[in-house]
């Protein structure tokens, strides 16, 4: 398997490192659409089942070791968090999807808020779906990449704790995925392959996303 760095263009590393290194501050929680901030900024959103290690790679993309909260309880995230990075980018922490420890009710409240922000919210550039790569892809991901599909919302995978798991399984794992791409319009043909322990993968994602803060420059 091609390491990720080298798919990503030196010029898009460097622009990816250098934005990323900006302050990152947490601006607004929303439970209800009437609280989303104004779209003014590009927004990157990552959505991922419940414990994906959605917050860890939040973290370790900006250099903060406690910006989106973690936990080993699924579920704590109960609203959608924007957080602004410099003036050029938002990230946007959903609440995770699949077990959660909480109501019912609740739960029907985040799904119905998630799927209302992803179809209607203009600024949003690109959806970072997040993938367990010891567990990879549930019925839950299919059925929320086939809604993305639907809505045209441009998704990516990334495959997230993979220090835990051998090259092998993560090349099996990817090229399942990848066979998967022709029936799903909407996904961005690049996976790329994280860890938020031993840092694999950061460079490349950063670079990734850092280029829709610039698309007249990397097109």
């Amino acid at each position: 398997m091609q390491d990720a760095d080298s798919l990503i263009d030196a010029e898009a590393l460097e622009y990816g490192r250098k934005l990323f290194e900006r302050e990152c501050r947490f601006v607004a929680g929303a439970n209800s659409l009437e609280m989303l901030p104004d779209p003014t900024l590009t927004e990157i959103a990552f959505a991922g089942r419940s414990n994906v290690g959605k917050s860890s790679l939040i973290n370790t993309l900006t250099r903060h070791n406690a910006l989106a909260r973690t936990s080993r309880t699924p579920g704590r995230t109960q609203q959608i968090n924007f957080f602004q990075l410099g003036s050029e980018l938002m990230l946007v922490d959903l609440p995770g999807y699949g077990f959660a420890r909480a109501s019912k009710e609740k739960i029907g409240n985040w799904t119905a808020l998630i799927h209302a922000y992803l179809l209607g919210r203009p600024n949003l550039r690109r959806l970072c779906l997040l993938i367990d790569a010891r567990h990879g892809l549930k019925k839950t991901d299919e059925a929320i990449m086939d809604e993305l599909d639907k809505a045209a919302v441009v998704y990516q995978i990334v495959l997230t704790k993979a220090d835990k798991m051998s090259r092998t399984a993560i090349e099996g794992l990817v090229k399942k995925i990848v066979a998967m791409f022709p029936k799903h319009p909407a996904a961005y043909p690049t996976i790329i392959v994280t860890s938020s322990r031993d840092g694999a993968g950061i460079e490349a994602l950063r670079a990734s996303l850092a280029t829709l803060a610039a698309p007249d420059q990397f097109g």
